[in-house]
Parts: structure tokens; sequence; C-alpha cells
């Protein structure tokens, strides 16, 4: 049909235009946890650079709340244009979709996925009123003790998982404290009310500078840049324990191809730049990019990966 074909190509066409001129204003980001949390300063770093590259400022936008759940249900609603965009972390984008009855969105159908960008080891926190120094006194003291609590951003957060994970290979018992945010947990940590966590570094960075925390492990394969005198886990005693957390780059489904391709350009382009590796590492953060079709390939295996993790610990799921 002649007709048809002609409205195809005039559609592709000016979806192509599109792509080429965009953007056109500032775009908002949104970010599903709270100001100053690890997920928040990782993404001002990348995205004060894919301003620069994209010649429009990227306007971060704070909505915490239901572990990361309501911000990135705000951001599944808004319009696909390219100019409301999604920071997903691994617990509202993956972890959560076992552990939420009903999340008000869906992260594989609801979303265009453009790239992972940040990956986060876990660092074992504890309180300097906590008796421990090591992984050996941690695990010694909690057997002792099997009150011991811990904190996260909430249900099903990375930390929150870290934390069982924690739990099923070192056979302890910890008590789970869920926060609404890390700047409500932090100053428990530190007073020792809820004296251990598995953090993110940039969560617990102020608390280790100001001498109200140590960190006893990271869990990965390498120490931290911003942590060179803390083991690794294998160091440590527990090479088993190796658990980490991501960010994301996302848009509201139906965001046209050509701009979700444009902004995985763009972010591979700010993620390869040395200033913003080097912010990365003082973060505890490592940059991490990949092409779309393989970021949807990322994001569900993600899912599973967090959905064997959350049936093993037998997590109620939540209402």
């Amino acid at each position: 049909m002649p007709g048809a074909s002609l409205a195809l190509a005039i559609l592709v066409a000016g979806t192509a235009a599109q792509a080429q001129s965009y953007p056109t204003r500032p775009i908002t980001a949104i970010i599903p946890f709270a100001g100053g949390s690890a997920s928040d300063v990782v993404s001002r770093i990348m995205f004060e650079r894919m301003s620069r590259l994209l010649g429009q400022p990227i306007i971060v936008e704070n909505r915490p709340g239901a572990g990361g759940n309501s911000g990135t249900a705000a951001a599944a609603k808004a319009a696909p244009d390219g100019y409301t965009l999604l920071g997903g972390g691994s617990g509202p984008i993956a972890a959560n979709k076992t552990l939420y009855r009903d999340l008000g969105y869906d992260p594989e159908s609801d979303f265009e996925t453009i790239t992972p960008f940040a990956a986060f080891t876990i660092v074992v926190t504890t309180s300097n009123k906590l008796p421990v120094n090591n992984l050996r006194d941690l695990i010694g003291y909690a057997r002792a003790h099997p009150s011991l609590n811990y904190g996260s951003v909430g249900i099903g957060s990375s930390q929150h998982l870290a934390g069982e994970f924690f739990s099923q290979i070192t056979g302890v018992k910890l008590t789970h404290v869920p926060y609404r945010n890390i700047g409500q947990y932090v100053p428990d940590l530190m007073a020792g009310t809820v004296p251990l966590g598995f953090q993110w570094y940039p969560n617990v960075a102020p608390a280790i500078a100001a001498g109200g925390a140590k960190a006893l492990a990271v869990a990965g394969a390498n120490r931290l840049d911003a942590l060179p005198d803390t083991p690794t886990s294998k160091e440590a005693g527990l090479p088993e324990y190796l658990v980490s957390g991501w960010f994301a780059l996302l848009a509201p489904k139906g965001t046209p191809e050509a701009i979700v391709a444009k902004l995985n350009h763009e972010a591979a382009a700010a993620l390869a730049d040395h200033e913003v590796r080097e912010k990365f590492a003082l973060q505890g953060a490592e940059p991490m990019s990949l092409p779309v079709d393989q970021t949807k390939r990322f994001i569900a295996d993600e899912i599973k990966k967090y959905h064997d993790i959350v049936t093993k610990a037998k997590i109620p799921q939540i209402e």
C-alpha cells in the first residue's frame, strides 16, 4: 500500500530528525533515593559530564520512598519523549519484582533500558562502638549476640540482600532494620543503635571519615581505591562473600529508539572520561557500560538472580 509506506517513511524520518536535534531543553532525571546517597552521588557525577556532551542540563529530582519504588513508578508514567529519565537501582529494578506483590510498574515492560552505569562493591561496616575489628570478630560477635541488627535503605535493597547473603554463608542470625533513606540510618550506625551495615561506600563514607564507623572488608575481588587499607572479603577469610549492587539509566517505555541510542552513546562517552572515572573511584564505584541490547539481557539476568536470593532467604512478599 503506497500510502501506508509513505506514512511510515515520514514517521521514521520525523523520529530520526527528533533524535538528531535532541535534546532541545533540560532533561529531568529521577533518582528514587535520597540526596547524598550513593546512587545520587555517582549519578550526578555522570550527569554533569553528559550534560556537557548533550548541550543541555540534566536536572536531578530525588524521589525516595518504598525502597525506590515510588520514584521508579513516577518515572514509568512520564512522557516517553527523552526528557524524563530514571536512575534505577538493583533494588527497584531487579529485587523488588520478587519482593513486592504489586510495584505499580514492571521493570521490564514499562521501561526502555539504556545502560547500567555504576557497580558498587558492598562494604561491611560497623559502628566504632561495636567491639570488632575484622570479619572473624564480627562473625564471632554475631553468634554470641543473635539480636545484632543491621540497617539498609529499604527492604529489597542491595544492602538488605547483602546482609541476607552474609547470614546465609556464615550461619549467623541478623535482624534487618530498613530505613526510608540513608540520612536516617547513618546517625544510628554511628551511635551504635544499629551498629552494622552492608553498604555502598558513599553511604557510609561520612561516618567513617568522622570516626564513628569502620570498614571491615569490601566484598569484591579487589580493594577499593577509596579504602586502600580495607581488605577484600577473601583477604579477610570469607572468599565466598562477593556481592555488589548497581545503578542503571532507563527511560519510559515508548521513548524513541534513536533517543535511547543517543543516550546510550553519550553515557558511554561520559563514563570513559578520565575525570569521571577518578570521581567514581573515590566513591567506591566502578563505571560500567553496555550496548542497549546487552543491557536488556543484563536486567533480565539480574531479576532472575535476585529472585533466587530472595526466595532462598524466604523473605515474605510485601503487599
